[in-house]
């Protein structure tokens, strides 16, 4: 069953401020702070909601919220943003109505945030599938690239909108949203060249710089250094909260989301970059002939940078900001410009570029979210614009910003008493004319076509001659001096009146909100925001494509001598054809409030709070839903709500719901000129009757309450008692059964007892019996063994006397035999050839044994691991025997080549192409290949060598180019010299008159020096004509080097070179090799 809920429930303060009590502007002010304490930021005024910004996150707009308004009755809940979108939405699917939400408010007051909650809370219940997804995604993604462009930090707010924006999302029959168009106005294009102290310029060009990659800022020509940039301001770069390189991301991904090709962002950027160039070109005056002041550039490098951004002649710009040429039918005169006329027409040009490629990305994205289809389409506007602005110095934009809040004031009042006059002519109730303020006559002041400020503005703009903003001034005070909403010192002067607060050069008009002071200073210039043409026609001239569409005013072919519209009236224009919109749609409206100037949670000012409710004409708006009837429900709610307060609508009313009430307010006697019945609806009057119904409708609920709590109670002893009564049966019953049960227990234990008792009395008997017999029968086999034994040692005791002795010494020589090769079975020693332990012998007389069994196990074990290896192994093996033989305790290098194989050909020269040359020369089988170094007589420097043996001779090749440089057949070789120590020298002597001793003999070193000492003794051992190869291992040894012989000494010294065997020459005769001693 659903629980009815209802705005009156658990309320705090007023949830609707038609019905707060007394009404005057300070319950008003308080009911707010109340509200605004308890984190209540959303009131109501009737179907308008007031929000308070907390400056701080609430838990209240999670997806579960979201779940709870969905289709639920307006007032059916506590206020929130939610319920009007829900509304707006259901009336749009349900009823085919075109929908607006109107959000006013000051900067800083949400407007932005809420309409981002508008919109995430339709695209949150409206339906789902991948086409629907994606418009949904483009339009939430809009936000964050307007919000870039179009947002700036200012000294009310973080991210303060510096343009109005109002959005026209279009629905299908079903509510699935197919896309939608955004209309910009009055972006405040003045910060782009200037921006108030505290405040920043637009986000985009602090998020460019701060989070744009190194690579892309080169392509730009930018730095990421603000201080290099005049436009961008330096006390307020930074702003707390504001991450600018996070959101370059974000804006980056959402340009993409929302249809942006890759050469599409990198134009925009571009022209970013070329506003921030723009700002740092200044200017120097400079003296002409005829004594006319002209203007040059100081620095060219910024204008050449932004030109090759632009792809515009640097010379044609440079020329556009030195000189002005103004046409006329069919003449051109060209005037020099000075140093503040080149200033202007540089921030003008700023002012404008960054202006028209705002509303180029407007219609770029309205180019992606745009309906496909052209079927009639249901619409909901969201329009987010500047509130009403009163500040200590006001302006042309602070003028035109407030007339457009006159305007949606005026349709707000007149949308809202239309739709009050429609329910009672729904409802069959009298309509009374309502006295309200109709600010008609200040719009008449600002737009009458005639004798309206805005005309006259333009009036002045156009004229010939001299136009100043003294003459604009002039003209109001001649103009509109009568006017009871116009004030000015000259118009109060006329009528005698001293006003010292009004200064000479500003004028006072009297909005709906308040007085508001503007100074008439700069309204003439903003107004014209003129362009010089020589400035569109550079642009135009631009290699860039974005910039041609920006300026087709610059086209020569399409040149227009009309002067072009003033900003007043393109936003007076644009304002009308706002408004006409409105009209055709039912307006939903979201008055935003803040509560401090500090951005602070917590904080609510009283005096902020009322200058904005008086602005916003809130008061104004109570009054208006008040002046009728302040209450309305439906008759199903209101039956429901207040039945328990008659007898004869509680608990049901059986017939029609209407009846049903006229009985109810019978029966409590209400005035009859309190409240009128509609068709299907009660009108309350008062809000006192309401709070009177609710007093008693919440007393009854105490006495139904205390009724249910008497009855629940009785009922619930009644049900305690019932269960007292059926738990102590149960109890005695289970007593009784487990008394029963004890007694069986005990006599069956006692039943156990004593025939265990007998049981083991017989047990016992049985057992003495058996044991009797066993006795009896052990005795008798006792009997009869001792008998037969002595009959037979009677009968065979003559054979034991003769041979007893031997036979005993036999057995135990045999058991003793048997236990000592079992025991050697068990531990004999393990199966490798190095393992020496034996098991010692038990007993002496197996001396001999022992060591025959020792010796054979040994020969044994051997001739099995011998029978593991194969023929290469055996080799290998048969090798390092022989190099033990020769080598063994003669020379220091040897135990260090034990554990190293001998692998032979070291150089894979058979595989390797590099020596495929070398290979090809050696026609036998390479049985070694090495590298060593040949040592040089001269100096004892080495060269490096590939060493080859084969079966039959030696071979000596260069390393690099594998050119054979000796081969030495082996019976040639007569000995090898080598010393006791641990280097790599050897030196092959050659058999005296041989061919191959031409060049005496070869003194080389090498790691693998045993290897091939031992290679070369087993080749010469086994080659048939030569003799056994001699090894002379000595630490001094004599070697031929052509005809002298030359003695090599081997000495121990410190190391030195890395611990490096080192060879000297210290005469013709002695050849020293320095060899480290080992540690």
């Amino acid at each position: 069953m659903e629980v009815k809920t209802s705005l009156l429930d658990n309320m705090i303060g007023v949830g609707d401020m038609v019905l707060l009590e007394p009404l005057s502007e300070d319950s008003f002010i308080e009911n707010l702070r109340n509200r605004f304490d308890h984190n209540e930021i959303y009131t109501y005024i009737g179907s308008v909601v007031i929000s308070m910004n907390p400056y701080r996150s609430l838990p209240i707009f999670t997806p579960d919220k979201v779940e709870e308004y969905r289709n639920r009755n307006f007032y059916e809940l506590s206020p929130h943003i939610y319920a009007l979108a829900d509304e707006a939405y259901r009336s749009l699917r349900d009823q085919d109505k075109d929908q607006c939400i109107l959000i006013t408010g000051e900067s800083g007051a949400g407007k932005t945030e809420a309409s981002k909650l508008v919109m995430s809370y339709v695209a949150a219940v409206c339906g789902k599938g991948q086409e629907v997804n994606k418009v949904k995604e483009q339009l939430l993604q809009s936000n964050p690239v307007l919000e870039a462009f179009g947002n700036a930090k200012t000294v009310r707010n973080d991210n303060s909108s510096r343009f109005g924006k109002y959005m026209d999302i279009e629905f299908d029959f079903k509510g699935d949203p197919l896309g939608g168009v955004i209309s910009n106005y009055l972006l405040e294009k003045s910060r782009v060249v200037k921006q108030p102290r505290g405040e920043r310029n637009f986000h985009v060009f602090y998020q460019l710089l701060s989070g744009a990659s190194d690579d892309t800022l080169k392509k730009l020509k930018l730095d990421r250094d603000f201080s290099k940039y005049n436009y961008l301001s330096l006390d307020s770069a930074a702003v707390n909260g504001l991450d600018d390189a996070a959101n370059f991301r974000t804006v980056r991904n959402a340009m993409q989301i929302v249809g942006f090709m890759e050469d599409e962002v990198q134009s925009v950027l571009e022209l970013v970059a070329a506003v921030l160039k723009l700002g740092n070109i200044e200017f120097k005056p400079e003296s002409r002939c005829n004594g006319s002041d002209e203007s040059r550039i100081k620095d060219k490098n910024d204008l050449k940078e932004m030109c090759e951004l632009l792809g515009i002649e640097q010379s044609v710009l440079e020329r556009a900001f030195s000189y002005r040429t103004v046409e006329a039918k069919l003449e051109k005169v060209s005037t020099t410009l000075n140093v503040s006329q080149a200033y202007y027409a540089r921030d003008a040009l700023a002012k404008n570029l960054y202006s028209r490629l705002f509303s180029w990305l407007v219609t770029r994205i309205n180019e992606s979210i745009k309906a496909q289809t052209k079927a009639r389409h249901k619409v909901m506007g969201v329009l987010d614009i500047y509130g009403f602005e009163i500040f200590e110095e006001n302006s042309f934009e602070q003028f035109i910003i407030n007339y457009c809040n006159e305007k949606l004031q005026q349709i707000f009042i007149e949308l809202t008493l239309r739709e009050e006059q429609e329910e009672y002519i729904r409802e069959g109730i009298e309509w009374t004319n309502i006295e309200y303020f109709n600010n008609a006559i200040i719009c008449d002041l600002i737009e009458n076509h005639q004798n309206g400020i805005l005309a006259m503005l333009d009036e002045e703009c156009l004229r010939p001659g001299t136009v100043t903003d003294e003459t604009f001034l002039d003209k109001l005070n001649t103009i509109c001096a009568e006017h009871q909403h116009f004030e000015s010192r000259l118009s109060k002067n006329s009528k005698f009146i001293t006003d010292h607060s009004l200064p000479h050069n500003c004028f006072r008009i009297q909005h709906y909100a308040g007085k508001v002071l503007y100074r008439a200073e700069g309204f003439v210039d903003k107004n014209n925001d003129l362009l010089y043409r020589d400035l569109s026609q550079a642009m135009y001239k631009a290699n860039h494509s974005l910039i041609k569409q920006l300026f087709p005013e610059g086209n020569p072919a399409k040149v227009n001598l009309k002067r072009p519209l003033t900003a007043g009236f393109q936003f007076k224009a644009s304002v009308g054809t706002l408004m006409r919109n409105l009209q055709t749609k039912n307006p939903n409206y979201i008055r935003c409030i803040k509560p401090n100037d500090k951005k602070a949670s917590h904080i609510f000012t009283d005096s902020l709070v009322c200058h904005q409710v008086r602005y916003l004409g809130l008061m104004e708006n109570v009054r208006v839903r008040r002046a009728g009837y302040a209450f309305r429900q439906a008759y199903e709610p209101c039956l429901e709500r207040y039945k328990m307060l008659c007898k004869q609508t509680w608990p049901h009313w059986r017939g029609p719901a209407r009846e049903g009430v006229e009985v109810l307010m019978a029966d409590l006697q209400v005035p009859t000129e309190e409240f009128s019945y509609g068709r299907s609806k009660i009108f309350i009057r008062n809000p006192r009757t309401l709070f009177s119904l609710e007093e008693r409708r919440r007393q009854c609920l105490q006495d139904l309450a205390t009724l249910i709590q008497k009855i629940y109670r009785g009922w619930k002893c009644r049900c305690h008692f019932l269960l007292l009564k059926k738990s102590q049966i149960v109890v005695s019953a289970w007593y009784r059964r487990y008394a029963q049960q004890k007694k069986y227990q005990k006599i069956k234990s006692a039943t156990t007892v004593v025939q265990s008792y007998t049981r083991g009395w017989q047990a016992r008997k049985l057992l003495r019996e058996l044991k009797y017999q066993k006795r009896c029968k052990e005795a008798v086999t006792t009997i009869a063994a001792f008998w037969h034994g002595t009959q037979v040692r009677r009968e065979y005791r003559k054979f034991f006397r003769a041979n007893a002795g031997k036979k005993i010494y036999d057995f135990t020589i045999q058991r003793i035999i048997q236990k000592y090769l079992l025991g050697m079975k068990r531990t004999i020693p393990s199966m490798s050839p190095v393992d020496k332990s034996w098991p010692a012998r038990p007993y002496r007389f197996l001396d001999g044994v022992h060591t025959e069994l020792r010796r054979i196990f040994h020969h044994w074990r051997c001739k099995k691991y011998r029978s593991q290896f194969t023929e290469e192994t055996k080799a290998v093996y048969e090798e390092k025997l022989e190099a033990s033989e020769i080598f063994k305790d003669k020379k220091a290098l040897y135990p260090s080549s034990v554990s190293q194989p001998f692998k032979g050909d070291y150089l894979e020269i058979s595989k390797n192409p590099k020596y495929q040359k070398l290979n090809s020369a050696v026609d036998e089988k390479v049985l070694l290949a090495d590298v060593v170094n040949k040592i040089n007589r001269a100096n004892g420097k080495g060269t490096a060598r590939i060493f080859l043996l084969t079966k039959n001779s030696v071979v000596l090749a260069d390393q690099k180019t594998g050119q054979v440089k000796a081969s030495v057949p082996l019976p040639d070789l007569t000995s090898v010299s080598v010393s006791t120590q641990s280097d790599g020298f050897f030196a092959l002597k050659l058999k005296e008159g041989s061919a191959s001793a031409i060049k005496g003999d070869f003194l080389l070193s090498s790691e693998h020096l045993i290897e091939i000492i031992t290679k070369l003794h087993r080749t010469g051992a086994t080659a048939a004509d030569s003799e056994q190869l001699n090894i002379d291992i000595s630490d001094e040894f004599l070697v031929q080097f052509k005809h002298d012989k030359v003695c090599v000494k081997f000495i121990q010294g410190a190391p030195k070179n890395g611990n490096s065997v080192s060879c000297k020459r210290k005469n013709n005769r002695l050849l020293e090799v320095s060899v480290p001693t080992s540690a």
